[in-house]
C-alpha cells in the first residue's frame, strides 16, 4: 500500500493512525534514505500514545524506552543507523527491553530487519516531491488493523 503523506499534517495523521492500532509486541519499523522522514513519523506516533514532551531522536543513545502513564502502552524507540552488525543487536539487549513493550525501529535493516515478524508494520519513506510517500507493508497481525483503512 502507498500513502502519499504532502505534509507534516499527513505524516501525523497517518501516526495517529498507527498509534490507535499498535499493541505490546508490535514492531513498527520505519526505513527509508537519511532525511525520508522517519523520526518525525516516530515523533507522531509517540505523540499521538500521549507524550507530551519533547521526542529526543535516538541517534546516539541508540535506544530510548517510554512507559505509561506517558503513553497508553510501554514503547521502545529504536534507531539502529550506527549499527555495524546485526550481532550488536544482542549486545544493546533489545529483547529485554521489547518485553511487554511496543518497536519503533529506524533503520531496521541494520539490526537484521524485523519483517519476519507477524506483528511487524514495515513502513519504507520515500521522498517525492515537497513531500514523502510511505510504503506499508503489514505483517500478518496487522492486516485486519491496518493504518489506511
Amino acid at each position: 500500500m502507498m500513502i502519499p503523506l504532502v505534509d507534516h499534517d499527513a505524516s501525523a495523521a497517518l501516526g495517529r493512525r498507527i498509534a490507535d492500532r499498535l499493541r505490546p509486541g508490535d514492531v513498527v519499523a520505519l526505513s527509508g534514505g537519511l532525511g525520508a522522514g522517519k523520526t518525525t513519523l516516530a515523533r507522531a506516533i509517540i505523540a499521538a500514545l500521549g507524550y507530551a514532551d519533547e521526542v529526543p531522536s535516538p541517534s546516539f543513545a541508540i535506544i530510548e524506552c517510554y512507559d505509561p502513564p506517558a503513553l497508553r502502552l510501554p514503547l521502545v524507540h529504536a534507531d539502529f543507523y550506527r549499527l555495524e552488525s546485526p550481532a550488536e543487536v544482542d549486545e544493546l539487549g533489545l529483547d529485554d527491553y521489547r518485553e511487554g513493550a511496543a518497536l519503533l525501529a529506524e533503520w531496521p535493516e541494520h539490526a537484521g530487519g524485523f519483517a519476519h515478524e507477524p506483528g511487524c508494520l514495515s513502513i519504507r519513506l520515500e521522498v517525492a516531491g515537497n513531500g514523502r510517500t510511505a510504503i506499508v507493508v503489514p505483517g500478518d497481525d496487522w492486516l485486519e488493523r491496518a493504518p489506511w483503512t
